[in-house]
């Protein structure tokens, strides 16, 4: 077998958002020192100044999300810093220490490093910028992005910041915002099962009127991003006293956080839309069951699960006839471990049987041999990373904590797109058994008839 050709995930990126331990000293003096400082033209953002300089503008911004870990961000530093010159007075050019301000980050669906985004006529909607890392490259795709808001705002088709017009200058939609009342609280939020963030506020409140851009922006991102799993919700306290009273709510805003079966909490975090919805995914994540494991049937499985998911991890596991159907339980259930360990990372988990997708272990070099074996793929960029240690709670934990930020070898999915799927049947939970074979009746056949015989 022809040897694979190593490669990162990304040779321009660092994939996930976590500090690898041999590196937290040194990124903690990098923290400490920035990557930009005030004599340069990078616009340093944070959870404070991220709603006045960019979303309230009318400018058009191009952000780097880094890491001060990350070494593809530290490399990008001198190309971004030429950039923010270049187009100074033209374009804004910013940064955000995501893995400080991880509100924005996951605000953003930021996932790896760097990423950049385009804010333009539609704050709430930034494009990815996936072109070159240059400073030319960054320079020319800010330029043209430019020219085609001009043109738009010419045609009429747009006229400065999307943002300050959505619910009065909110970035998300009201309808998000569940009201509760007096007749609907208990049936909505107690008896649902579900994770809430309740605002209780009086209509006066200045404090209240400052939140509610806030809170709807957070109910409409908070939505999306846990498939309305996590709801945001509203009381009227003027109005509905009594559920006021109940709660204990003495003062405009409180907010509080109501799980099933357990005393509500009150909400101690930030008021920013990147605070409410950071908080809402944390409270996401500790609730949410495990992901599903899924055995790869048919390709809509494969493709929904590394389509949905930043990452899909797959397992191959021996045929059923080499481990019967104990030995197969024991490979899911340590996947089922390692699933609950880390469904914080929302990734996709699946399976198939050795030799029933021939094509997949082919693009991904594993074919024929060494099962179990398990591979993550990042299907956005085509690239994936094979487990080289055991097949074990421990080995998978170090493989997939490898992963996580950004170690370890890994290699381009074979043709660069993901193979053909068969369709097979699922498998049945039992002991495999061999295929019977065809009886042949050789009763009247007289196999000693000619033996001794000589042809006249």
């Amino acid at each position: 077998m022809a040897k694979r050709r190593q490669a990162e995930f990304k040779p321009d990126e660092c994939l996930f958002a976590s500090f690898p331990p041999g590196v937290l000293g040194y990124s903690l003096v990098l923290m400490a020192q920035g990557f930009y400082s005030a004599n340069d033209d990078v616009v340093e953002l944070n959870p404070s100044n991220f709603n006045r300089e960019v979303l309230q503008s009318d400018s058009l911004w191009i952000i780097e999300f880094y890491a001060p870990w990350c070494g593809h961000c530290q490399s990008l530093t001198a190309d971004w810093k030429k950039t923010a010159t270049a187009l100074k007075g033209i374009v804004k050019v910013g940064a955000v220490d995501a893995d400080q301000h991880k509100s924005l980050g996951g605000q953003y669906g930021v996932r790896g490093f760097p990423s950049i985004k385009i804010f333009g006529a539609n704050k709430s909607k930034p494009d990815d910028y996936q072109g070159g890392r240059s400073s030319q490259a960054i320079v020319d795709a800010a330029l043209n992005t430019l020219r085609t808001l001009v043109k738009d705002r010419m045609s009429g088709r747009s006229g400065g910041s999307d943002y300050s017009r959505q619910s009065g200058g909110g970035g998300g939609s009201k309808k998000n915002v569940v009201e509760l009342t007096d007749d609907n609280f208990d049936r909505l939020v107690l008896d649902s099962g579900e994770v809430w963030l309740v605002e209780f506020f009086a209509p006066w409140c200045g404090h209240c009127k400052s939140l509610e851009p806030e809170w709807a922006a957070a109910a409409s991102a908070v939505k999306e991003q846990t498939k309305d799993k996590v709801h945001l919700g509203a009381v009227d306290a003027t109005v509905h006293q009594g559920l006021a009273s109940r709660y204990g709510v003495r003062g405009f805003p409180t907010i509080k956080i109501f799980k099933k079966g357990e005393e509500p909490e009150d909400y101690q975090g930030g008021r920013t839309r990147g605070d409410i919805i950071a908080r809402a995914l944390d409270l996401f994540s500790d609730n949410a069951a495990p992901p599903e494991l899924l055995e790869i049937l048919n390709a809509d499985v494969l493709k929904k699960t590394c389509d949905d998911y930043q990452l899909c991890v797959i397992a191959v596991l021996p045929h059923i006839l080499d481990t019967g159907a104990a030995g197969r339980n024991s490979y899911l259930e340590v996947m089922m471990k390692m699933a609950e360990k880390y469904k914080k990372k929302m990734w996709g988990w699946l399976w198939t049987e050795a030799g029933a997708q021939m094509e997949l272990e082919a693009s991904l070099g594993i074919g024929g041999f060494g099962y179990p074996a398990m591979t993550a793929i990042n299907a956005r960029k085509m690239k994936f990373a094979l487990l080289k240690g055991s097949f074990s709670e421990t080995g998978i934990h170090e493989f997939l904590r490898d992963l996580s930020v950004g170690r370890g070898s890994t290699a381009t999915v074979g043709g660069g797109a993901l193979p053909k799927i068969n369709s097979v049947d699922a498998w049945d939970g039992k002991d495999g058994e061999l295929p019977v074979e065809d009886d042949y009746d050789l009763s009247d056949v007289d196999l000693d008839d000619d033996i001794g015989k000589e042809e006249l």
